[in-house]
């Protein structure tokens, strides 16, 4: 047997316009005839009310932290790992609270450093790293026609053997450096 929206409201000692935006909200349930059973109904205003906009009155240590949705369980303990923080095995609403919290100074902090040019885009930085090795590489590739004349004089070899030994051994060098591989994270 239900109560009445406005007799549950006294119950919990809210306004009764709260009681019907919890229900609008699916964070408490009604029963078909419009009633509300006041037990389900405080386990589930309990389990999806925020502790910090509540002005009930203080609860003991043990009532304060209450599970959450399993939805974002996973992202708060990843959240709270990073950070140091323990994250057992049921997530309460404090460190759900505290996850956001840090990613929230984190943004903040990205934010800031991309304001102050501390922070470079990896596409932008990647096309640059590919441009300059691409120009270095065709340095090297003119290189042994523009010195193997000289070298071969003070060597006292032919001007065109210098020239093709030196190209061997660059191009095989500059083979091996393209297993190289750059990785901005």
């Amino acid at each position: 047997m239900g109560v009445s929206i406005r007799a549950y409201a006294r119950h919990r000692g809210v306004s009764h316009v709260a009681v019907m935006r919890a229900i609008k909200a699916g964070r408490v349930p009604a029963e078909p005839d419009g009633t509300i059973d006041q037990a389900k109904a405080d386990a589930a205003w309990e389990r999806s009310t925020d502790p910090g906009r509540s002005k009930a009155r203080p609860k003991a240590p043990s009532e304060k932290l209450r599970p959450i949705a399993e939805a974002a369980v996973g992202s708060v303990r990843e959240t709270l790992k990073e950070q140091g923080l323990p994250a057992g095995g049921s997530v309460t609403f404090v460190q759900a609270r505290t996850a956001h919290e840090i990613a929230k100074a984190h943004l903040a902090r990205l934010r800031l450093q991309r304001m102050k040019g501390e922070l470079i885009d990896r596409a932008r930085t990647t096309a640059m790293v590919f441009r300059l090795a691409r120009e270095e590489r065709d340095t090297w590739i003119n290189w042994p026609a523009r010195v193997a004349a000289l070298m071969a004089s003070e060597l006292g070899v032919e001007a065109h053997a210098m020239q093709k030994a030196l190209e061997t051994h660059v191009r095989a060098h500059l083979a091996e450096l393209t297993e190289v591989k750059p990785e901005f994270r």
